[in-house]
């Protein structure tokens, strides 16, 4: 049996979390004051002097952050069918459901609702979410989204990409430009779309910084999610925001095409991302669900380049994208079966997913750059005290296991909490 609670606890100056246990495998006694991780002691150290919270031997980490969320799709799989299985046959039958007015204001915020309490169950602290915008239901679903995350101010922050329909560009996309132009008056975090879709996908890019540039916001686009070897519009995005100087950052989502190609064009591609500082997303569940579909053998796996991309030193993190949707029916809205996947689909470290589900989508999302000392979850003296704590004794355990039984912080105050109760019976 699985229990959880999500709440606002009262503020607290000072609070010691006792009896954990860090990433590297020692014992800590961890001193909060006023939101900051202030003391990192040896176990038993805990002063009298303020509240306390016994962790009881857990893992104690960075919180998670989601990187990529569609929140406006949330939680839709038995209502709006996929036959096919892959990106276009979920694209059609969003665009059809959409079309027939089966997502309301109100239902869009109640799935976006769920879904975020979901998260922050699990752990995750911060979110990007995708919310489409275009012809057919122009900024609702923003609106929506945004009512929903003011119901969790102070216990998650969320940043709203306008995802922008396809096409974008010449007089077939001009109700889909004038729809991402409201909601940037609406008021939205990043400018987002999809080049690859689009009917001109060169000119798409060069229009989307463009537009972002004079809104003076960051773009964060879904790139090449195709298996297509003569698709890379990454390389083109690069060299644009090279070329324009566009100072507002840059994440590229997906990927995909990237991951096909011979390892001297990843190797160029991956050079001219990070010389661009371009963040990539890779988001295993949603691309090992919906790529491939057409191959019967040696079926590729459908991420980015991920080992490229880290050792030519981009940026780059890692997300759950869709959950029960029709772009994947599955998802658990938990950042450590994202890992888990890094793990056996992407051939990462354990280490290494950890730290793309917790330091490194927190630092794309603040803003700045990424603490190589905060990877995998590391705290560090003197940061803001988002937590999670986990009944698992390593960084490796969490994600072999994905324990239900979590507590969760935000700012030094405990929002959320689950509880795991097992019993054999004999």
């Amino acid at each position: 049996m699985v229990s959880y609670r999500v709440g606002m606890a009262h503020d607290l100056q000072r609070l010691w979390l006792t009896g954990g246990v860090l990433a590297e495998g020692s014992g800590v006694d961890l001193e909060i004051v006023d939101g900051v991780s202030t003391q990192l002691a040896p176990p038993g150290s805990a002063s009298a002097e303020g509240a306390r919270y016994e962790l009881d031997g857990r893992l104690v980490i960075e919180s998670f952050a989601e990187p990529h969320a569609h929140l406006d799709k949330a939680l839709t799989a038995d209502r709006v069918p996929n036959p096919d299985g892959d990106l276009m046959g979920a694209i059609a039958g969003w665009i059809a459901a959409a079309e027939a007015g089966e997502f309301t204001l109100d239902d869009t915020a109640t799935r976006a609702a769920a879904a975020m309490e979901k998260l922050l169950v699990n752990g995750v602290t911060a979110i990007r979410t995708h919310v489409n915008v275009g012809e057919a239901n122009a900024i609702g679903a923003v609106r929506a989204v945004r009512r929903a995350a003011e119901s969790f101010a102070g216990l998650i922050d969320v940043q709203i990409v306008a995802l922008t329909a396809s096409p974008m560009t010449g007089a077939a996309g001009a109700a889909n430009r004038t729809a991402l132009l409201e909601a940037i008056e609406e008021g939205v975090d990043l400018v987002g779309g999809c080049p690859h879709l689009d009917t001109d996908p060169d000119r798409m890019i060069d229009d989307v910084v463009r537009i972002a540039t004079d809104a003076g916001l960051g773009l964060d686009l879904h790139v090449d999610e195709t298996l297509a070897v003569d698709v890379l519009s990454l390389e083109v995005l690069a060299r644009v925001i090279l070329e324009t100087g566009f100072e507002f950052g840059v994440t590229a989502s997906h990927c995909v095409s990237l991951g096909m190609q011979p390892l001297d064009v990843q190797r160029r591609v991956a050079a001219l991302v990070a010389e661009a500082q371009i963040a990539v997303v890779t988001l295993p569940q949603t691309n090992l669900f919906l790529q491939g579909r057409d191959l019967s053998t040696a079926v590729p796996r459908g991420l980015t380049a991920v080992a490229a991309l880290l050792d030519a030193g981009v940026s780059v993190v890692a997300g759950g994208d869709n959950v029960e949707d029709p772009f994947n029916p599955l998802g658990r809205s938990d950042p450590l079966e994202t890992a888990a996947l890094l793990v056996m689909a992407g051939h990462t470290t354990v280490e290494t997913a950890l730290e793309l589900v917790t330091s490194a989508p927190h630092g794309l999302i603040r803003g700045g750059p990424v603490d190589a000392g905060r990877s995998a979850g590391r705290l560090v003296v003197g940061q803001v005290a988002d937590l999670v704590a986990i009944a698992a004794p390593t960084g490796r355990a969490a994600v072999a296991a994905a324990p239900h039984d979590r507590s969760v912080f935000k700012a030094g105050v405990l929002v959320a909490e689950s509880r795991e109760h097992r019993r054999v019976l004999r």
